[in-house]
């Protein structure tokens, strides 16, 4: 197959998945709590290595101490270092977000930046923050976000056979409308937490088996068989 039809074929089913995980999880959005682009920016670093859940127990205490960009700025950093403890590397976490709300005080008038090119030069910010940043904060969909749940059924979907995050996004950015770029990922990180998991992937219950070339083959074999069985039922019931 040459490369243009394999990436036909691809965009096909990628468009194919994202129009059932939009029937799948139609509220979907951001699990992180914020009121704030900072807060959004300070949560989204604390959650690297840690469950949303987790993240969202300790940022009401961090938020109420320290609301904005001024304050992180200006904290002792061992009392951020304390609040933002149960997240894991809690050191580098907190370095991280008193140096990131520094320059956006010092160099970006107490205002995260806008731009994917400004987010990259704060402390501790990738692309995977900064997309999660421009998208919810600000509704720009720069890039695809790509944390391990996107990873790992980007690839097992085969919409990619890459390993590093920054080619996976660039696979999926050409395969997916850019308006659908930040949903996408915040459907796919849904799935994987409730069906397509790292260890045992329930492909019996999963209503992407049938696009999915990593799904049990005889799992395959029955959906399509159960699928001829409905068919034959619908006729035979439209015509009595």
């Amino acid at each position: 197959m040459s490369n243009t039809r394999k990436w036909s074929s691809q965009k096909q089913r990628s468009l194919e998945i994202l129009v059932r995980l939009k029937r799948l999880y139609p509220d979907a959005t951001c699990s992180l709590n914020y009121s704030t682009p900072v807060q959004l920016l300070v949560a989204t670093i604390l959650s690297a290595q840690c469950t949303d859940e987790r993240v969202n127990l300790v940022t009401p205490a961090l938020f109420s101490r320290f609301p904005d960009a001024p304050s992180l700025a200006n904290a002792e950093l061992s009392e951020l270092e304390n609040l933002v403890r149960s997240t894991g590397f809690y050191r580098n976490k907190a370095k991280n977000i008193q140096g990131a709300c520094r320059m956006i005080v010092n160099e970006f008038g107490g205002e995260v930046p806008k731009q994917m090119e400004q987010l990259l030069l704060l402390p501790g910010v990738a692309r995977k923050t900064a997309n999660v940043v421009l998208a919810h904060a600000f509704g720009i969909n720069a890039g695809v976000t790509v944390d391990t749940h996107v990873k790992r059924l980007s690839q097992r979907l085969g919409l990619t056979e890459h390993t590093e995050p920054i080619h996976i996004e660039q696979d999926l950015m050409r395969l997916l409308p850019q308006a659908d770029w930040e949903n996408w990922s915040i459907r796919l990180i849904y799935h994987g937490r409730a069906v397509c998991k790292a260890r045992n992937p329930a492909c019996a219950a999963c209503k992407l088996a049938d696009l999915c070339p990593s799904a049990n083959v005889e799992f395959k074999v029955e959906s399509t068989k159960q699928k001829q069985r409905e068919r034959s039922q619908a006729q035979k019931s439209d015509r009595n």
